[in-house]
């Protein structure tokens, strides 16, 4: 059994198609199935239901499937590691973030490290804190970067703060109070407001606030997407609370007043401490 007919094994299943997973593990069709067939003779079991127009998994072959990722991303791991020990670093590194990331220059750290490791392939995703630790844990990201409210610190993962900031209000420049130079929560409770999802880290360093000095508001516009937003902001339909780094000082488009009772938000980064890969080490260099 060899480590190239696992891979297309994976691409088949990935793929639903043998020709599909031809095309993306550049070999032609031909070749591919041949290999598949080979190892189901060696395996003495179908891997595939097959028809003309359908290729499903059987059952033996979803089993099979589990091991075989197991088995090359070991194999992916021995090779990263053994370049590491040889002074290099290769491999893959997941990055993940949420959209008001202001502690860390990502873009700054980024090139950092894609000159120190050109050989690295970087995925970048944007979401959640919630989802990016339980990401993390499940080793789908290799290193998160998070926000989270006031006496709050990631759980199941290592983690190190780096740095904090007070949110600030974002109104049009035809909002009533976009001449204010400062304002306290309560003279925003009146206010339509545009946040983030209800339940996530995001929308909570806000809500706790409000419920912090006994206030209720009204949050009709929800979006994950940070410029969705300001895009609701610029239109002059709410008003939002976001950190204070995130919206540029001078903007035609917006106005950021100082807020006297604001929530502050606290940034870390974080990562699995069992076993991180060489490129997940160099990038933490750069970062903590």
């Amino acid at each position: 059994m060899e480590l190239q007919q696992m891979r297309y094994v994976v691409a088949v299943a990935e793929e639903a198609s043998f020709t599909r997973a031809a095309a993306r593990c550049f070999v032609v069709q031909s070749a591919l199935s041949h290999q598949v067939k080979a190892l189901e003779t060696e395996l003495g079991f179908a891997l595939f239901a097959r028809t003309s127009r359908r290729v499903e998994l059987t059952a033996a072959g979803t089993a099979f499937l589990v091991g075989a990722r197991a088995c090359l991303a070991a194999a992916e791991r021995a090779a990263t590691d053994a370049a590491a020990a040889a002074g290099l670093v290769q491999g893959h590194l997941a990055i993940g973030m949420i959209p008001t990331v202001t502690a860390v220059d990502v873009p700054g750290v980024m090139k950092a490290f894609h000159r120190a490791h050109p050989d690295v392939r970087i995925a970048l995703q944007v979401t959640g804190s919630d989802e990016l630790v339980s990401a993390i844990v499940r080793g789908d990201v290799d290193v998160g970067l998070l926000g989270l409210p006031e006496g709050r610190e990631p759980r199941g993962v290592a983690w190190r703060s780096v740095g904090t900031d007070r949110h600030v209000a974002v109104v049009s420049p035809d909002h009533v109070l976009a001449d204010r130079q400062g304002l306290r929560l309560e003279e925003l409770s009146g206010e339509t407001f545009a946040d983030f999802p209800t339940g996530s880290p995001g929308r909570a360093q806000s809500d706790l606030a409000f419920d912090a000095a006994g206030l209720r508001r009204d949050v009709a516009f929800e979006a994950m997407v940070t410029e969705l937003l300001l895009d609701v902001v610029r239109e002059n339909l709410a008003v939002t609370l976001l950190p204070s780094r995130f919206v540029p000082a001078e903007s035609a488009a917006l106005v950021r007043i100082p807020l006297a009772d604001g929530p502050t938000r606290h940034e870390f980064v974080a990562w699995s401490d069992f076993n991180p890969s060489p490129a997940t080490r160099a990038f933490l260099e750069l970062v903590v």
